[in-house]
């Protein structure tokens, strides 16, 4: 079996905006997971909060939709789109996250159209959940 795509091969993001940073499960154009590692010197943590570093909520659900962007990247249907947030809905924030964290990601992609999807997905701290969110997205031409 062939490895999985690094994210920068299918997602457009660079850092510091790149969330996943690493592919642990792909279904093109089903569904994807991977992991966020956070770094201790993370941009974000200096702000939020001085002396209690803590992931932005708003972060968790980019991190989900770039994992979401990963899974309709990788179907062939999609090729030369760009998925943008056509929305965001239900979104809960369930565990505090800080430096040196791992979030594993998981997305399953729902109802999707040649210019629009939905998807939902959640973010896992040990095996917790830390944030969950659905998603719409529109497709644009890259």
């Amino acid at each position: 079996m062939a490895p999985f795509p690094r994210p920068d091969q299918l997602l457009p993001h660079r850092p510091p905006f790149l969330f996943v940073d690493q592919v642990t499960a792909l279904q093109p154009g089903v569904s994807a997971s991977g992991l966020w590692n956070l770094v201790d010197d993370a941009w974000f943590f200096a702000g939020h909060f001085p002396g209690r570093p803590t992931l932005p909520g708003v972060l968790m659900c980019e991190a989900i939709a770039q994992m979401g962007a990963i899974a309709l990247l990788a179907d062939d249907r999609f090729a030369g789109k760009l998925p943008l947030f056509g929305g965001l809905d239900r979104a809960r924030f369930r565990r505090q996250v800080v430096p040196g964290d791992s979030l594993e990601l998981h997305v399953e992609l729902g109802r999707m159209s040649a210019r629009a999807g939905k998807g939902a997905g959640r973010a896992m701290l040990r095996g917790e959940v830390a944030c969950e969110c659905e998603l719409m997205f529109v497709l644009v031409d890259a």
